[in-house]
């Protein structure tokens, strides 16, 4: 989110020479911060003030110059009850100077008085605290976004998280530190006194507890510092701690960048299973069986989707985080995916998939054909998800005899992969030429020419509804 608007400092209004403001009573300048500009000649203005305006005045309602009531002395605590932050008096044409009596009563309260000569109009003022708040705000929002950009570039560092912390301390000028679940102090940068480092533990401890009404994050002082507190995305109990002298508007959005990046960091999948599947991989390099490396993964069977939809690694990503994977082979002609079984393939908006049936680490080779093929039949159906479905007949035959049957009756097409693909397709699309030559992206004279070529290999009517059963039977086998 953008930054709010920062207030302007009454000592910036006041060095406007154009203006010609001048301070004659309250407190120094340097410590007052103007929000807006508001004009009202009423004798009590606090229910239209919000909290830090300039007030304008010409002061109509002072009927008794000497304050001799009362009424000046209640007209001041009236703005500071309403947090005004200022009082800015017109000189002419109701008063030719200051009442020295509003001069008496500002001092004695603490309300920083302003006399507006008579050529400074007060809309003149009021456009220039418009101004000074526009430059402001721009200077602000260049401030974070230059943070922001420093904090992306250290996450993208071989040492991320010190160097996310650093720029963080750097551009807010105090502590910035990650703390654990157990409230350890895992990295810091920055500096801050020993007791202010202590509340600021304490402080993440309010975020990092486990219980649903848990704040995300959390404010606090301590020692004259300003303490703030996140807790870390992926429910982990990390926290980021920050401390810092002043609070400026921007901080609040810098410290929320940085909150993501550390998030991202140390998610989950930077933890124990990222692990685990970097244990994986180095072990198949090394000549592992799938069976050995697949608990690794974190489930003891898999589905394997193939998908074809925007050729972009981003899109890839959001692919697998919506199917809840993180393993995930952005290809360019085709994406493919590891998805736990026990979760549910739905349909992804822009996406055709191809959904294999669930399968153990040794035989997800077979399950990639298996999705290869229902993402052929989805793309020629114009389905949005097609999974393979394994015949009901096949648990009624041991699968060493349903192999050997599979390799006496598919003899005659052996050593030739393209016949064989072909004719898995043609079934599998109920015959129709056309569907065929879309899965198969060959023209559909090609697949009759096939068909008929397999038909005259096998020695058999192609047409008969029991010897297509019987192959489809068989070539749902193969992968």
């Amino acid at each position: 989110a953008a930054p709010p608007t920062p207030p302007v400092p009454l000592a910036a209004l006041l060095a406007r020479e154009d203006l010609g403001l001048r301070r004659i009573a309250g407190p120094d300048a340097a410590d007052t911060a103007v929000q807006w500009v508001h004009t009202s000649e009423m004798r009590d203005p606090y229910p239209y003030l919000l909290g830090g305006e300039l007030l304008l005045t010409a002061g109509v309602h002072i009927t008794d110059p000497t304050g001799a009531d009362g009424g000046l002395d209640a007209y001041v605590t009236r703005i500071l009850a309403a947090g005004g932050a200022a009082l800015g008096f017109g000189v002419a044409p109701v008063h030719d100077t200051v009442p020295r009596a509003l001069v008496e009563a500002c001092d004695r309260h603490g309300l920083p008085l302003l006399e507006v000569p008579p050529r400074t109009t007060f809309s003149g003022v009021a456009r220039a605290v418009w101004r000074l708040m526009a430059e402001a705000r721009h200077a602000e929002l260049r401030r974070v976004t230059e943070a922001q950009q420093s904090l992306a570039t250290a996450a993208a560092r071989p040492d991320p998280v010190p160097a996310v912390l650093r720029q963080l301390a750097a551009r807010l000028g105090g502590l910035a530190a990650l703390y654990g679940p157990d409230g350890a102090r895992l990295q810091a940068a920055g500096q801050a006194p020993d007791a202010v480092q202590d509340a600021l533990r304490d402080l993440t401890g309010v975020v990092r507890r486990a219980v649903p009404a848990a704040p995300a994050s959390a404010a606090d002082t301590a020692a004259g510092s300003h303490l703030a507190a996140y807790a870390l995305g992926g429910g982990r109990g990390f926290a980021l701690g920050i401390a810092t002298e002043r609070r400026e508007p921007g901080d609040h959005t810098i410290a929320g960048a940085a909150v993501v990046l550390l998030s991202l960091l140390t998610g989950e999948h930077q933890g124990d299973s990222e692990a685990a599947r970097s244990a994986a991989l180095v072990r198949l390099l090394l000549g592992a069986a799938p069976e050995e490396t697949g608990p690794l993964l974190g489930s003891a069977a898999w589905t394997v989707v193939h998908a074809r939809g925007e050729r972009t690694p981003l899109a890839a990503s959001a692919l697998a985080a919506a199917l809840g994977t993180g393993l995930v082979d952005p290809r360019e002609d085709v994406v493919r995916l590891l998805v736990p079984a026990d979760r549910d393939v739905a349909p992804a908006d822009g996406w055709t998939l191809g959904v294999s049936a669930p399968a153990a680490p040794d035989a997800l080779a077979a399950a990639d054909a298996q999705a290869a093929r229902a993402l052929r039949r989805a793309e020629a159906t114009r389905r949005p998800l097609v999974r393979h479905h394994a015949h009901g007949i096949a648990s009624l035959v041991s699968p060493e005899e349903a192999d050997t049957h599979a390799r006496v009756l598919l003899a005659p097409l052996a050593g030739n992969g393209a016949l064989v693909e072909t004719l898995r397709t043609w079934l599998s699309l109920h015959g129709s030429w056309d569907r065929t030559a879309v899965a198969l992206s060959v023209h559909r004279n090609t697949v009759r020419q096939r068909i008929a070529r397999c038909a005259a290999l096998l020695g058999a009517d192609l047409d008969d509804p029991d010897v297509r059963m019987e192959l489809w039977f068989v070539l749902s086998r193969e992968s």
